[in-house]
């Protein structure tokens, strides 16, 4: 009996992402190359999924296995060929035609069809079942899903039991994350050799369940030609922060200028510059309508705040600022419009937001210095096209190939598209999913840019503080978490608290 292979990706995050044929090319390195036999590292990856299913479920009576017709199916048999040779009632469904396996393939149905597990077809009544594997489709599945393999997945979806997924939940593309008609909805992934870029954004992280990694020995250092994604570590990115000197002041860490606040929106503007001030700007200035100036100025004396009914007005905060946050409540009437065209008039670098997006995706413009944070229907508009769910790697690139600088393609999974390559924060929860969440990443994008002027870093940093500290507000709970509830959770963070 070979060690256990599974490693827990939350204690250990990956470095880099994955496609599904830069994997292969991994696997074929290992097999071709290195001499690992094929059906080794099969059985590594049924020990593994082995491993998790016991340790999740100690008390299980009878599992039921599904098995397309791949080298996930074969992966499946040994799962089911092992717990059977281990005492369990095994059911193992095999949805595809067990003829069209390799040769490896034909070994592990060997091994489970004479383990004592029970091979039968998809339409046999069963008894319920404790747990559900699912090994149906793997990492070259491309949609749609034929009739037999989507009713196989509504019936695993259908049962009370929790199901277990085999590298990849069946119904995943896992290059985009996007989502066939139907997908298994895993209590649990055990996914192999290297991270897949769809199990970590989009639609797919609603199918994933608990993610865990087994590399089955595969040097962590072998990397496939292509493009990769690389995986934000939030230790990492605040190590690269310089200490302040003993003889700092406050000049030294940045000016931000906070745009926005149209009627009825003076909040945003506020939460973004108390963001900036709370990651360590030295001086953060609020431009907003006239009617807002003085109740902000009354909520928090550290800012300057000034009303502004036009660009004429504008521009002498803009003279003193070194960064503007552009965007939070700005809206769309004439005033924000004009407060927008003033601003990028000039050279400053901005941090673009909210409907600030909007009035950038009307008239199109391009520059080196500014970070757009746009959610995906903004997103959208940007781009002029239907959705960006599809796959979200090749709209975050789209967005920073039309409009330059930093494109920060938020929901779950951030990415943060450059001209170098793209990267994903592995941090963030549903609670984030409120109002003026947005409005708090720019501030504290914006409040680290300040002070740092490496563009890509403070992207980088911002977002994964920012979701970072709603992981850590989430732990009262995720219903009810508000957008300044993470503000001085990212100051603790910041400060190793």
């Amino acid at each position: 009996m070979e060690k256990n292979f599974s490693i827990l990706i939350k204690d250990h995050w990956p470095r880099v992402l994955y496609r599904a044929n830069q994997v292969r090319e991994i696997d074929r390195v290992l097999i071709e190359e290195q001499g690992i036999p094929g059906l080794r590292l099969m059985r590594r990856a049924a020990l593994a999924c082995c491993e998790v299913l016991l340790q999740r479920w100690a008390n299980i009576h009878c599992v039921r296995v599904y098995c397309g017709s791949g080298n996930n199916a074969a992966d499946g048999f040994i799962v089911a060929g092992l717990l059977a040779e281990k005492g369990f009632a095994v059911d193992v469904v095999v949805v595809g035609d067990a003829a069209k396996l390799g040769s490896d393939g034909q070994a592990a149905f060997k091994f489970c069809s004479q383990s004592g597990a029970t091979l039968a077809p998809s339409d046999k009544n069963f008894d319920p079942p404790s747990v559900i594997v699912d090994a149906l489709l793997g990492t070259g599945f491309k949609g749609p899903l034929r009739p037999a393999y989507r009713a196989a997945i509504e019936a695993m979806n259908q049962c009370s039991a929790p199901v277990l997924a085999v590298d990849v939940p069946s119904g995943i593309d896992v290059d985009t994350g996007d989502v066939a008609e139907t997908a298994v909805e895993a209590v649990v992934t055990v996914t192999f050799i290297a991270m897949k870029r769809g199990l970590m954004t989009g639609r797919g992280l609603d199918y994933v369940g608990d993610l865990e990694f087994a590399p089955l020995g595969a040097d962590p250092q072998l990397t496939a030609p292509g493009d990769l994604v690389n995986v934000l570590n939030l230790p990492e990115l605040l190590a690269q922060l310089p200490a302040r000197p003993r003889n700092a002041y406050k000049n030294r860490f940045g000016h931000v200028l906070v745009v926005g606040g149209d009627l009825g929106m003076g909040g945003a503007p506020l939460m973004s510059a108390l963001a900036a001030m709370r990651v360590g700007a030295g001086l953060v200035s609020v431009a907003t309508h006239p009617r807002h100036a003085s109740v902000l100025m009354a909520h928090q004396p550290e800012l300057m705040i000034r009303g502004v009914a036009d660009q004429q007005a504008l521009r002498p905060m803009l003279e003193q600022a070194s960064l503007v946050v552009l965007g939070p409540g700005i809206g769309q009437s004439a005033w924000g419009e004009a407060l927008f065209q003033q601003v990028l008039a000039t050279d400053l670098p901005i941090v673009l937001d909210a409907d600030g997006l909007n009035l950038l995706s009307k008239k199109p413009v391009q520059r080196d210095n500014w970070i757009l944070t746009p959610h995906p229907g903004e997103a959208a508009r940007m781009l002029n096209v239907k959705s960006v769910t599809e796959d979200r790697f090749e709209h975050a690139a789209a967005l920073q190939g039309k409009f330059g600088g930093v494109a920060v393609l938020k929901g779950a999974g951030t990415l943060v598209a450059s001209e170098t390559g793209i990267s994903l924060c592995p941090y963030g929860n549903p609670g984030m999913s409120t109002a003026g969440m947005g409005d708090v990443l720019s501030g504290v994008i914006g409040g680290v840019w300040a002070q740092f002027p490496e563009m890509v870093q403070a992207a980088s940093l911002g977002v994964a503080l920012h979701s970072a500290a709603g992981d850590r507000a989430a732990n009262a709970g995720e219903r009810g978490l508000m957008a300044t509830d993470l503000i001085p959770l990212i100051r603790d963070l910041l400060n190793g608290v």
